[in-house]
């Protein structure tokens, strides 16, 4: 069994906003294979069946970004993964340019809460991550603000093809596993049209 878990927060107010790219990657990915959302466990909305004949679980915490760490431990230990090796966790990354895809095998949280909250509770920071860059906010506009709030014009544009991108890095972890899948997605030439340049105005 391997487990996907996208982070995000619950509820309508919040479905578009930059800090929700973990629930959209992990939804575009359930789509792709038919998966549907109609399972709840361990605070969290669940899609299970098989993807590249792997077996998977793919989870949308449902505890608010800040207390991720609770949902995921409780699925980590319902699913009896091995943390190190059948789990990934999509979220957004301030620190890397938007539209940039990152897969990584282990790695501190960065300043993200969610991260930050999964990797105390499961007491390592070694397991699979896949890092949705959403870039810095501009001149005068506070972190928190940024991150809650939505896509301005530009970035929307492009949103459908960078969610097709992270479903199929998350493919090609479970065909490949994350090392060779690494390889391939954190090489790839950058392909967002115009890198999204203009920026909202505070």
């Amino acid at each position: 069994m391997y487990l996907i878990v996208g982070l995000g927060n619950p509820g309508e107010q919040y479905l578009n906003n930059r800090h929700n790219v973990g629930f959209q990657c992990v939804s575009e990915l359930a789509r792709r294979h038919q998966l549907a959302f109609d399972g709840k466990r361990a605070q969290s909305r669940i899609a299970e069946g098989q993807i590249n004949g792997v077996r998977v679980a793919l989870a949308r915490p449902q505890t608010f970004m800040n207390d991720s760490g609770k949902a995921v431990v409780g699925l980590a230990n319902w699913y009896k993964i091995d943390i190190a090796s059948e789990l990934l966790v999509i979220y957004d990354d301030l620190d890397l340019p938007f539209g940039t895809l990152r897969l990584r095998l282990q790695g501190s949280a960065g300043g993200q809460r969610g991260m930050a909250s999964i990797i105390q509770l499961l007491g390592t920071q070694q397991f699979g991550r896949l890092r949705f860059g959403i870039g810095r906010p501009p001149p005068g506009w506070e972190v928190i603000k940024y991150v809650l709030g939505n896509w301005h014009a530009p970035e929307r544009e492009q949103l459908p093809a960078l969610y097709d991108q992270a479903a199929a890095a998350c493919e090609a972890v479970l065909r490949d596993g994350l090392v060779k899948a690494m390889n391939v997605v954190n090489g790839e030439p950058d392909k967002r049209k115009g890198k999204a340049d203009e920026q909202p105005q505070p």
